[in-house]
């Protein structure tokens, strides 16, 4: 339909190992307005992503002005996220927030080639969010069935991402399934200790 709002591009769940070797970007079209993907390693196109981690760090990187670094950990590794006059709400809730705390961002992959021909993959915020280790540990459990979809599918004949990939990247999608898994482990890890903890207040609590 003409004049038709454009809708927004689905913003894929990936976990920090594989969203920072998605270094390779393109178009699907060559309109100049037309939006930049970047090529996930395990055969998907990302215009925009969704992570929930822990803020370690936040530091203002800008000269003339406020531009916010922040460092958002995941089960697999580290995000970094950019917000500057361009992104007034993402750099006001980093200029405000005071770390660690869980996050949920929701932005648009950058890769910068640095001067020894390597590529930087960070993400320019369009919303920060605090939230609270319930979102964050079913963030953790929805990227990682995401990331194990994903890889499943990898082999499909006409999956077009996943054969670019393999032409891009020379890395194995096993790897991001293994990292899922792991994160997933790690998961059910800490739920056993936050029961068992649980646990032994209720035995430690006076009895009415």
């Amino acid at each position: 339909m003409s004049g038709s709002a454009p809708t927004r591009e689905v913003a894929r769940r990936v976990f920090a190992r594989e969203f920072n070797d998605a270094g390779y970007t393109f178009k699907e079209s060559d309109d100049e307005r037309a939006p930049v993907y970047s090529l996930l390693p395990t055969g998907e196109s990302a215009n925009r992503v969704f992570f929930v981690g822990t803020l370690t760090e936040k530091e203002d990187v800008g000269d003339d002005s406020e531009y916010w670094q922040g460092r958002i950990v995941d089960p697999t590794g580290t995000f970094f996220v950019y917000a500057g006059q361009y992104q007034p709400e993402a750099a006001s809730t980093l200029r405000d927030l005071e770390p660690p705390a869980y996050v949920a961002v929701v932005g648009k992959p950058r890769t910068y080639e640095t001067d020894d021909g390597s590529i930087n993959v960070s993400v320019r915020p369009e919303s920060i969010t605090e939230v609270d280790a319930t979102v964050r540990d079913r963030w953790v459990a929805e990227a990682a069935e995401r990331t194990l979809e994903r890889v499943a599918r990898f082999d499909d004949e006409g999956n077009e991402y996943a054969r670019m990939a393999e032409e891009e990247y020379d890395l194995d999608p096993e790897t991001y399934k293994a990292a899922a898994l792991s994160a997933l482990e790690e998961l059910a890890s800490e739920e056993a200790e936050s029961d068992a903890g649980d646990a032994t207040d209720s035995a430690d609590a006076p009895e009415a």
